[in-house]
Formats: C-alpha cells, sequence, structure tokens
C-alpha cells in the first residue's frame, strides 16, 4: 500500500474520538453496556448520534467490525436528520472512528480517507494554524463516553463537561452533564472516602435549564434525599412520574428514592414496569434484589416472621442478584449483595462460594477490594462466629491505604474485637501484636509502638513484633 502504517498511526492519535479517549474494557461489560447504550437509543432518539458513536466503539470491542461500521452508519443518517446544516462540524467524531476501526480492518485506503476528512474540515472550522480543534460538544461526547465506562472515569469526565460549559455556559445537556458527573463523584465519596463535591448547586441548575430531563429531576430529587431533605425531593419523583411514566431511567431512579425512603412495596411496583420496558437491564435486577431482601430483613424483626413469604422474598432476591452477576460479571458489590442474602438464610456454603468467586479475581479496583475484605470479615465475624478469620480480612482490608467507608468500618470492627478480648483477659502476644499493626497501618504510630513493646515483654523472641517496632521507632 502507497499509505504508511506509521504516519497513519501518527495521524490516528491527534483525532478526538472514542479511540482516543482511552476507555478500557476492563472496567465494563460489554453486554451490559451494549445493551444500556440500545435502551438509551428507543427511548431517547436525541441523543442518538453520541449512542451510536459509543456502540460503534462497543461493537469494537467485542471484535464486531461489520457491526461497528453499521453504528456509524446509522451516526451519519442521524446527523443528516438533526444537522443538516453543520454535517462537517458534527461528523467529526463519526469520522474519526470510521478512521480507527478501518485501521484495524487493515483498510488503510479507507483509514485515511477518513483521517484527511477530519483533518479537512477541521481546517476549515478552525481559525488556528495547525486545524487542532476544540468543540464544547465534542468534550460533552467524551465526558458521558466517560460516564458509561464507570467509576474510574468519573473526575475526567466532570472535565470534559467543565470545558464544554467554559464555551457554552447555558446549554442544557452540557449542564446535565456535569451534574450527573458530579453526582456520581459525590456517591463515590460516601461510598469510598475523599473529597465531597456539591452536586446539589449544579443539579438546580441543569433543572432549571432543562425541566423536561427527568433524568437530572430524579438525581436532584435523590440528592436531596442525601442531604435529609426527603420531602422536597419526592415532589421531584411525583413529578418525573407524571412526566415521563414509561422511562426506565426515570423509573430506576424514582424506585431507589422510594427503597431509600423504606416505601420498598412502591419501589417494586415501579422495577417491575420498568423491567417490563427493558427486560435485560442489570441495575433493575440489581435494584430488585436490594428491596426483596430489605424485607426479608423487615419481616425477620416482627415476632412471628411468616416462614413461607420469608423463603419467597429470599428467592426472588437471590434470582435477581444471580441475574444482575450473570449478565455483568464485573458487578463486583452484588456478588456481596448475593453471598449476604444466602448468610440470611443460613446457606453458608453457597455464601462462602459467591465470596470465593469474588476473593479470586485479580482484577478487583482497591476500593472494590476493600468492599468485598469488610463483607467477607463481617460474614465471618457474624454468621460463621470465626474471630480469626474476622481479623484476617478486616486487617486485608486496613492493608490497602485507600481511604474509604468499608476501611473505615473494618477498623472500627477489628478494633473493638481485639480490645474486647484484651479487657476479658485473653490479651496474649498475638493478640496485642495484633492491635499493634492494625494502629501501625492507621498511622497510629505511637499506639502502635506502645503495643508492639507490650506484646515483646510476653514473647521477647517473635522476629516480627522486634522488625515491627525497630521500623516504627526509626520512623518517628
Amino acid at each position: 500500500s502507497t499509505i504508511s502504517k506509521d504516519s497513519l498511526k501518527t495521524s490516528l492519535l491527534q483525532l478526538e474520538c472514542h479511540f482516543t479517549w482511552t476507555l478500557q474494557k476492563k472496567y465494563v461489560s460489554l453486554e451490559a453496556l451494549e445493551e444500556t447504550i440500545l435502551n438509551h437509543i428507543k427511548f431517547l432518539a436525541k441523543y442518538e448520534i453520541r449512542d451510536y458513536n459509543l456502540l460503534s466503539y462497543v461493537n469494537y470491542l467485542k471484535n464486531s467490525y461489520e457491526e461497528a461500521l453499521r453504528s456509524l452508519k446509522k451516526a451519519e443518517e442521524a446527523i443528516q436528520k438533526h444537522h443538516p446544516d453543520e454535517i462537517e462540524r458534527r461528523s467529526l467524531v463519526t469520522w474519526g472512528n470510521y478512521a480507527w476501526i478501518y485501521y484495524h480492518m487493515q483498510r488503510y485506503e479507507e483509514a485515511q480517507t477518513y483521517v484527511s476528512k477530519v483533518e479537512n474540515s477541521c481546517k476549515k472550522l478552525s481559525s488556528t494554524a495547525h486545524g487542532k480543534i476544540e468543540l464544547p460538544e465534542i468534550y460533552a461526547e467524551q465526558g458521558w463516553a466517560l460516564l458509561r465506562f464507570g467509576r474510574t472515569y468519573f473526575e475526567r469526565a466532570m472535565n470534559c463537561f467543565e470545558n464544554a460549559l467554559r464555551s457554552e455556559p447555558n446549554n442544557s445537556d452540557f449542564s446535565a452533564g456535569y451534574a450527573t458527573a458530579m453526582y456520581r463523584l459525590e456517591g463515590n465519596v460516601q461510598r469510598y472516602g475523599g473529597e465531597r463535591t456539591q452536586s446539589l448547586e449544579a443539579l438546580k441548575r441543569a433543572v432549571e435549564l432543562n425541566p423536561a430531563d427527568t433524568t437530572v429531576v430524579a438525581l436532584l430529587a435523590l440528592e436531596l434525599q442525601r442531604l435529609n431533605r426527603a420531602n422536597e425531593g419526592e415532589r421531584y419523583i411525583e413529578e418525573g412520574l407524571q412526566k415521563t411514566p414509561d422511562f426506565p431511567v426515570f423509573l430506576r431512579h424514582a424506585a431507589n428514592f422510594y427503597r431509600k425512603a423504606g416505601k420498598v412495596k412502591k419501589a417494586v411496583e415501579i422495577l417491575k414496569k420498568a423491567l417490563t420496558l427493558t427486560p435485560k437491564s442489570v441495575v433493575l435486577h440489581h435494584q430488585l434484589g436490594l428491596c426483596y431482601r430489605s424485607e426479608v430483613l423487615q419481616l425477620k424483626k416482627t415476632r412471628y416472621p411468616p416462614r413461607e413469604a420469608m423463603e419467597n422474598l429470599i428467592e426472588l432476591a437471590i434470582f435477581h442478584f444471580k441475574t444482575a452477576i450473570d449478565k455483568k460479571p464485573v458487578f463486583f458489590s452484588a456478588y456481596s449483595d448475593l453471598a449476604n442474602t444466602y448468610a440470611i438464610d443460613k446457606r453458608y456454603e453457597e455464601a462462602e462460594e459467591t465470596y470465593q468467586k469474588v476473593l479470586q479475581r485479580n482484577d478487583l479496583a482497591c476500593d472494590d477490594k476493600q468492599d468485598i475484605y469488610f463483607s467477607y470479615g463481617h460474614f465471618q465475624q457474624f454468621h460463621m462466629k470465626s474471630e480469626s478469620k474476622a481479623i484476617k480480612y478486616y486487617i486485608e482490608c486496613l492493608k490497602l491505604e485507600m481511604d474509604s467507608y468499608p476501611r473505615k468500618r473494618s477498623s472500627e470492627a477489628v478494633e473493638t474485637l481485639l480490645k474486647q478480648k484484651i479487657e476479658s483477659g485473653l490479651g496474649d502476644a498475638t493478640v496485642i501484636g495484633t492491635l499493634g499493626l492494625v494502629h501501625k497501618l492507621n498511622g497510629k504510630k505511637q499506639e502502635a509502638i506502645e503495643c508492639y513493646e507490650e506484646a515483646i515483654a510476653l514473647d521477647p523472641n517473635n522476629e516480627e513484633y522486634l522488625n515491627a517496632l525497630t521500623e516504627l521507632q526509626l520512623s518517628i
């Protein structure tokens, strides 16, 4: 071929499209993501250009190149329909994806054709000499794609929407993206620790700019609920149910709101309706599982729990959690939810098996690991009555230094266990040495030193304690 592959690759890396936004497939389940995008297209046609662009990238990740080209064809048709006067400007991401897919198919001539289309359009559209162009809608498209690829990318997504809003501060789509990214980041903070963002103002602004966007309306309601202003929030939810009674994304958020408000029956009703609209939605199955499990826990508190109703709800919860995991094997929190449901039903072997499945994976992010270690420690302590295993896994959680809610809970749980042992006269060298380790992992050097000195007094030749003590004394 007359085209040099190397210079083509250099040009490709200059393009702004899904292939240069480093969206890694290890963070998603491609099946589940494809399902989400197809549902979005079905219920929200006005965003179909960016949905088809993203779908083409997901097709590529599944090695379905022909399918990817078909998705891009649909994106082009949508551009013709929605933006007949701005074809070039609106096609840059689509053409970039075309170029990359043809490159991966080793059809270099065609890849070069699309690279040239983008370059020529950028020269026309750009006032700067080198023709690199920074369009707000491309930042926004990148932001929405990042949100779809999971929480690793929420921060980057927020920055993309910030960039887009600089050029067009009143754009309702950019505003919705920015508020969504902030809301998601804040949810992360709640679960995993870190700095809180204030998404309330951003969500209010987005709703103001586009009151018809019930997805953002629902997030505003959930944010108000987080801030203990659930009554205000509920009004927004009721409004949304009037505006878009058949929009699954809104229904899912509404159900989440009612579940958290303790109105579980209402949540189940809404989720069942949403499931008839999008039967394969992983999130809906997970949410239904959570609802049924919380009904089980409610019944357990009554004086004479109705056995048959309980069994029925447990089976339903298990079914929906399993479905979520089958459809999305990287949905790690669903494993703890499933294991925990087995444990409630005293089905300890199945609970253990479920935990092992996820403990043996080597693709867990740090926060997922902390979640699982805490959950498994809790299971060992309260269901299996094994304090030694509980202590072991709480400490595994502490060894991961990232600050998070599960880490904080592990720390409290393991300190309480060890101090109880010491107070009841079972404080041998191992218990005191272990408490020393906990203090050390939590950065409490002075307390750690005291514990290790005490442990060494009881067990003078213990290498581990002697080394730990020396190391701590040197670090102060």
